[in-house]
């Protein structure tokens, strides 16, 4: 008796294989499908991801530095001047696609900022100018020796 139920069993479990075996049978084409939908969900899943960091990164940085950007003027399509605020130092930087130079760095100026934002005016282009131009003597005199 126990050997026939053993053997019913049997039976039953390689009858239910079967049947899933066949139920289970997808074609190439569904194979893909399933790849392609896996594949698309990891790459959207990555890009919202990387979109997470991008909004949630700087703000942290910007924070713990105390670094500010005072203001920044183009001068080209991809090269631009830059004065950023560290500590009580103003930082005039040169940005191009290949790397960032200190151009010159001075005191914080209280009087070109009106409640902390920067003001549009002539003494900070006056003293960029008068840099320039010490820049360029000193350059001239000393390739005419």
């Amino acid at each position: 008796m126990k050997s026939n139920k053993l053997i019913t069993l049997s039976g039953l479990a390689l009858t239910c294989q079967s049947v899933f075996a066949a139920e289970a049978v997808s074609t190439p084409a569904t194979g893909f499908l399933q790849i392609m939908l896996a594949l698309l969900f990891v790459i959207a899943l990555m890009l919202a991801l990387a979109w997470v960091m991008k909004r949630v990164a700087p703000m942290q940085g910007q924070q713990q530095l105390g670094m500010k950007i005072i203001g920044s003027l183009h001068l080209g399509q991809r090269e631009k001047i830059m004065v950023v605020e560290v500590g009580d130092q103003w930082l005039i930087l040169g940005v191009t696609p290949s790397g960032i130079s200190r151009l010159e760095s001075m005191p914080r100026q209280e009087h070109l900022l009106q409640n902390g934002t920067p003001v549009a005016g002539t003494a900070f282009q006056s003293w960029l100018q008068s840099k320039i131009a010490k820049r360029a003597e000193s350059q001239n005199t000393g390739s005419n020796t």
